[in-house]
């Protein structure tokens, strides 16, 4: 079986010739493979198309994909959006007391499914003749459906960013009595008497959650709850989920490997060809299915999701002696209405990647613009000044023209395009605007921007931001193979601990009162940072032997008591 899926929105016939019809072998047969509709676009006749990829070297918007399903998928879809659509082939399982996690590339079907389950959308199982109740016959779908038009769902949403369109006035008219408690939980008790519209990214994802969850409800359906989080902020939110767990079903989707680890009982992965279909596997055990899915091996379904297994490198503490000081800067101090930063006396070193740890409002991010000479520092001093490139926090997709156009504009382009264009996914986005992009396509586009500037030091702020985790670790590989050819330093700015830990050779640890002081620690070796930054949190964490990947010991654990009384809070 085979898939093809065409983009109607970058389709435009208008502007072509209709390649993909004249070009068709098929048709040139004098079959009807590839067909007008009739709003004029082109149809694509799965049952006729042989895969020959000609349509789509032809098409110039780059809207169309034919894929070949794996050959052990002998079953029908559960949903499809329309002919030539996005193709969802089953679905994760709903257990009652226990958080169930979805994990898998963007565009693999895990917001649809969340729809689907909570009853937000129903499935048309592909145009199939048969029903739900027996598609799904013989297992635990079947009862769940059964049941599903008496049941209670709350569904928190993706974009917590549109709350501000939806609800008016102040935060306390939105919240019931419980909801208050939840953001006397997530220490957001000071925002009830703001309006929504003032709030910011952090605080609409924090009240959304206490929203969702202190609603009467069967089952919760979590779409990413750590997006705006901070790393406390998002320990504090997957305590609260394995509480309303106990009692309730719930499911969410997470990109954050050390969140989903720390919250979730079991794993669905969800694999396939990114806005072309998605396949749900089996459940598992969180540690197997995380597992599982960096390997990027589907045992069950005899599915590869990816040439090679990914795995996290243990480097030992990095010695001063190794590379040379790029930057030194003395104690810096810089006061910004009530908040005030103050730093240690550090050294930044020459072809290294900096980590920066702690959690908002501690005076990360203008410290980035003090580096970057965007802001003055009321005393201190930073010696040498060196050119730096600079990826804010966040992002403006206003610009009227395209990807491409944007890109080629840089001088080094054709001399890096091949470190940044395939590793970032962007060489099917050259032809879109920059203005349509997604959250995750803008954040991959500004960070090409930003490597392709010419600079002595990289900052990024916050770059896995809406990027799932296939792309965080992409962009951690490309940030680290372009500080390296271009013997230049690097900066990241982030909360993902496992992103961090990928990319950081050392680490920057901001303590303080979040909005009232921050104190940044002198740049360290990793190991150093790391234990500073998760003392203060007093969460502890391990390497995973399979991977190495950091993992999150559940709190007073044995494992847990053992590091705290060694004080090793980063691995044992």
């Amino acid at each position: 079986m085979r898939i093809a899926v065409i983009d109607y929105e970058k389709c435009n016939p208008k502007k072509c010739s209709y390649e993909c019809i004249r070009f068709c072998p098929r048709n040139r047969a004098g079959d009807k493979c590839i067909f007008k509709g009739e709003e004029g676009k082109p149809i694509i006749d799965e049952n006729i198309c042989i895969g020959c990829g000609i349509c789509i070297k032809k098409c110039p918007f780059r809207a169309i994909q034919v894929v070949n399903l794996p050959e052990a998928l002998k079953e029908n879809p559960v949903h499809r959006f329309g002919r030539n659509g996005f193709v969802l082939y089953r679905l994760p399982i709903p257990t009652p007391g226990k958080v169930i996690g979805l994990l898998g590339s963007n565009g693999t079907g895990k917001s649809t499914a969340l729809k689907i389950l909570s009853g937000k959308l129903e499935p048309n199982l592909g145009g199939s003749e048969t029903s739900i109740e027996k598609m799904f016959r013989g297992n635990e779908l079947q009862d769940y459906f059964g049941k599903l038009a008496g049941t209670r769902t709350v569904y928190k949403p993706q974009q917590v960013d549109q709350i501000p369109e939806i609800y008016k006035g102040k935060v306390t008219k939105v919240v019931n009595k419980k909801g208050k408690e939840f953001l006397e939980r997530l220490h957001l008790s000071y925002i009830t008497d703001r309006d929504v519209s003032d709030l910011s990214g952090g605080e609409l994802q924090r009240l959304a959650i206490a929203m969702a969850l202190s609603r009467d409800g069967d089952f919760y359906f979590i779409d990413e709850p750590s997006s705006y989080l901070d790393v406390r902020e998002r320990l504090e939110v997957g305590k609260l989920i394995r509480e309303v767990s106990r009692e309730k079903t719930v499911m969410v989707v997470e990109h954050d490997l050390a969140t989903l680890d720390f919250m979730a009982d079991q794993i669905h992965i969800f694999y396939g060809t990114p806005g072309v279909y998605g396949i749900v596997s089996k459940p598992y055990g969180v540690r197997v299915g995380i597992n599982t899915f960096l390997h990027g091996y589907i045992k069950e379904d005899n599915v590869r999701m990816r040439p090679e297994p990914i795995r996290f490198e243990v480097i030992s503490p990095t010695k001063e002696k190794e590379n040379p000081v790029l930057v030194r800067f003395s104690e810096i101090k810089k006061k910004l209405e009530k908040f005030i930063l103050v730093t240690e006396p550090g050294r930044i070193y020459a072809e290294d990647v900096l980590g920066i740890f702690g959690a908002n409002a501690l005076g990360k991010t203008t410290f980035a613009r003090i580096m970057s000479g965007e802001l003055e520092p009321d005393s201190g001093l930073i010696n040498p000044r060196v050119r730096i490139s600079y990826k804010p926090q966040y992002i403006h997709t206003n610009h009227e023209g395209t990807v491409g156009e944007v890109l080629r504009k840089n001088s080094n382009f054709s001399k890096y395009k091949n470190y940044l264009l395939g590793p970032l996914s962007l060489e099917r986005l050259m032809d879109s605007r920059v203005k349509t992009l997604s959250g995750g396509e803008a954040q991959r586009l500004v960070i090409a921007l930003c490597l392709l500037q010419d600079a002595e030091m990289y900052l990024l702020d916050e770059p896995s931001a809406y990027l799932d985790v296939e792309q965080r670790l992409a962009a951690a590989k490309v940030i680290q193979n372009i500080v390296k050819l271009r013997e230049a330093t690097c900066m990241v700015i982030d909360h993902d601990l496992l992103f961090l830990d990928f990319i950081s050779r050392r680490g920057m640890v901001f303590l303080g009162e979040p909005g009232k002081e921050g104190m940044a620690k002198e740049p360290a070796g990793l190991e150093k940072a790391f234990n500073t930054f998760l003392k203060d949190l007093k969460v502890t964490f391990r390497r995973d032997p399979e991977n190495g990947r950091p993992r999150a010991n559940k709190p007073e654990s044995v494992k847990d008591r053992e590091q705290k009384e060694k004080g090793n809070y980063y691995y044992s």
